[in-house]
């Protein structure tokens, strides 16, 4: 790996390091990142900064304890001090020496046109300063703007105990607007982004002017909304602005750990019928550029598309390499971690509910009275039970088959396992949502998630109306 330079065999004498008091499995990651950012707000800009980030990682498995220890001294020393620091977390004396071998794996790591490192700053800023031009162009009752860029690019060197050796290079771009109107109903917002796992060439797939209108837009339109419902009704998902609600109600449940300790409603479920034969959930680190693909996982395993959920039907769970090999399962590609200074764990990749065959137009048809959702925010799921609470950032009244009036902010309120029984409609429309970064145990990673419109015949609607 051309940022990283760690010889092969410095590499395998260090695995062996971390071997020699009788270890079961040993790994190191390496990890070199650079990013950058920017920021404006109120028409000024806040923020324009670069970083680099690198160094290593190193595991050591004895029995059911892990020792790991992280370094930034990427020197042959420094990292078999911290080698020789991970073996004796795991197991203390003992003595000997392992030889590993490595062999190296071919990896297709996506194609980048242009490296945001090489375009300059002024670029950069150029194209904060248009977003916010035009989403102010909107009128007077647009009081606030903010929009927001980034970039990185993420190399890494996995190797471990098992021969394998494997490299992986990720670039991902960013762009935020979030904008604030004001009007007799007070403050309401609006937000858009887009997120992709390529180079600067995004810019030429997307216009930030069109997000930034956007954005505006649905600021202004929650201006003329009225208060949300409340009680169960009928509620229509639009494509692409739901697919957060399926990660974090059912995808944290269908994770290797919280199965293994039990935690989780889909616990000992494989084979049985668990959601509307309507549902199949995939996750899915290979796909396109999305936000969350990528070529390996943060333990050297090739990215795949793993079946979930197919027609109702609990299929399999989401591994990372030790729950895996401790169950003699397949590996998957969902050991993911934040950084070197991170053990991997399960994690989500690119997460979606997959087309069904009915017109989107027809569902709405098809519902006398409910809700819209255009797009869902932020919220909270207990993956022991499937109950969550999320807030509707953008929503709209559905009155005799037609969307009509938009509503003010409200919740939705369920459960997970409910939902996926209570789908009873599943367009044809996919369309995946905005970039995300998933929290757990206090680790961020980049995931992509994605809905076709559907429906569920019943949800809890937390509104303000009488």
């Amino acid at each position: 790996m051309r940022s990283v330079v760690i010889d092969e065999a410095v590499v395998s004498r260090v695995l062996g390091t971390a071997l020699q008091t009788g270890g079961d499995f040993a790994e190191v990651f390496v990890e070199d990142k650079r990013s950058s950012s920017g920021r404006l707000d109120d028409g000024k800009i806040e923020e324009l900064g670069s970083g680099r980030d690198r160094g290593a990682g190193i595991r050591v498995v004895v029995g059911e304890t892990t020792g790991f220890a992280h370094t930034a001294d990427l020197s042959e020393p420094g990292l078999l001090a911290a080698a020789e620091a991970a073996a004796a977390a795991a197991r203390g004396g003992g003595g000997g020496v392992r030889t590993v071998a490595l062999a190296g794996q071919p990896v297709d790591s996506q194609p980048v046109l242009t490296r945001p490192e090489e375009v300059a700053k002024a670029t950069k800023v150029e194209l904060l300063q248009r977003a916010n031009e035009v989403a102010r162009s909107k009128g007077d009752a647009i009081k606030q703007v903010s929009a927001s860029y980034g970039d990185s690019r993420r190399r890494i060197l996995v190797a471990n105990s098992d021969g394998l050796l494997a490299s992986d290079d990720q670039t991902r771009t960013l762009f935020v607007v979030g904008v604030v109107a004001s009007g007799d109903t007070g403050m309401q917002t609006g937000r858009r982004s887009i997120g992709h796992t390529m180079g600067f060439e995004l810019f030429d797939r997307y216009q930030v002017e069109d997000l930034a209108q956007e954005a505006a837009e649905q600021a202004l339109t929650k201006l003329q909304a009225r208060p949300a419902p409340s009680g169960a009704l009928p509620v229509v998902i639009g494509k692409g602005g739901g697919g957060v609600l399926f990660h974090e109600a059912c995808g944290h449940g269908l994770e290797a750990d919280h199965i293994q300790k039990k935690v989780s409603v889909f616990a000992d479920r494989v084979g049985q019928l668990v959601a509307s034969p309507l549902v199949t959930i995939v996750d899915d680190g290979t796909m396109g550029q999305e936000w969350g693909t990528f070529a390996i996982d943060d333990e050297g395993t090739p990215a795949q598309r793993n079946v979930l959920i197919e027609d109702g039907v609990l299929t399999d769970y989401m591994w990372d390499q030790l729950r895996a090999r401790k169950e003699g399962r397949r590996l998957s590609g969902n050991g993911r971690r934040q950084s070197y200074k991170h053990l991997p764990m399960v994690r989500m990749t690119n997460t979606i509910l997959t087309n069904g065959d009915t017109d989107p137009d027809d569902i709405v048809a098809d519902t006398p009275d409910g809700v819209y959702v255009a797009h869902l925010g932020g919220g909270q799921v207990n993956t022991a039970t499937g109950d969550f609470v999320f807030g509707m950032t953008e929503a709209y009244l559905i009155e005799g088959g037609r969307i009509t009036e938009p509503l003010r902010e409200g919740n939705l309120i369920g459960n997970g396992p409910k939902v996926l029984e209570l789908i009873d409609a599943v367009g044809n429309d996919f369309e995946m949502g905005p970039p995300g970064t998933c929290g757990k145990d206090g680790q961020g990673v980049p995931v992509g998630d994605g809905v076709p419109t559907l429906r569920v015949s019943s949800l809890t609607v937390g509104g303000t109306a009488a």
